[in-house]
């Protein structure tokens, strides 16, 4: 497997540029050839850039009297996360749209930019998955804490509603080992697919180089996809199970016109 593996010429280009630079913030002596930024790391910083540069140029171009193809196309990406978050979460859903929005977009341009030659997905590599993960998995505690406050959020693990009392001692350590799992399950689950795929891709290609990679890479694409769409949806029950403020909370802390909650009642059960 180590026969397979190249450095990639942008990461040689911006190690060589960077590299004495960031050698020196590390404290380490730097080398010629030396890869002090790594690959992954190199190919997310393309990606913040692409889209910071894209972002730029087409910003002008929109018009809301007379929309062009690209952004109609933008528009509905957005329409669709919109209805996913309001769906899961409620009239509240949408204010989690930028977060949402830039996960789902990093993580399906990450997948994709896999398949041009000479580049390779970000999502290929644990650090970054985790990364995703991790960010996915602070943000959603923090809303709850700021949704629902300190005390009720944590009473929202140790008694989850509709659980007798005398059941909190079990439940508890319960919720806390399923919440703490979906670091491990958010990460592995990107890492491994794409992983794997970029793996078999670059196998059949050095096998043989020609036309033969194509329809696994042309499935590269559903899965990449897919994983995006997946990542951002758990992403979205994982918020709605923050949020979700009981009825009985809600009215003790609220004025009556509240009395209804913010969000649909299956909201916690499918965090």
């Amino acid at each position: 497997m180590e026969n397979l593996h190249h450095t990639l010429w942008i990461v040689e280009f911006v190690n060589r540029l960077l590299g004495p630079f960031v050698a020196s913030l590390r404290g380490i002596p730097y080398a010629p050839g030396m890869e002090v930024i790594p690959d992954y790391l190199v190919m997310c910083g393309l990606i913040l850039v692409l889209v910071t540069v894209f972002s730029l140029l087409v910003r002008s171009t929109f018009s809301v009297d007379n929309p062009n193809r690209l952004q109609i196309v933008l528009e509905d990406i957005v329409n669709f996360l919109t209805g996913l978050l309001k769906e899961h979460i409620g009239p509240k859903g949408p204010q989690f749209l930028p977060v949402v929005g830039a996960i789902f977009i990093f993580i399906f341009l990450a997948n994709m930019i896999g398949k041009i030659p000479g580049l390779m997905s970000p999502t290929a590599n644990i650090n970054v998955t985790l990364g995703c993960a991790l960010t996915v998995w602070v943000y959603y505690h923090l809303q709850g804490f700021k949704a629902q406050g300190p005390v009720a959020y944590v009473k929202h693990f140790i008694i989850p509603p509709g659980v007798p009392l005398f059941v909190a001692p079990i439940m508890a350590p319960i919720e806390l080992i399923s919440h703490a799992s979906r670091v491990m399950s958010l990460s592995l689950r990107l890492f491994g697919n794409i992983y794997g795929e970029e793996l078999v891709i670059l196998i059949m290609a050095s096998i043989v180089p020609f036309l033969v990679p194509l329809p696994m890479m042309f499935l590269g694409v559903i899965t990449g996809s897919l994983q995006a769409y997946i990542f951002a949806l758990l992403t979205i029950i994982y918020l709605a199970g923050a949020v979700h403020v009981e009825q009985g909370h809600d009215d003790a802390h609220h004025d009556d016109h509240h009395a209804h909650g913010d969000s649909p009642a299956h909201a916690h059960a499918a965090a």
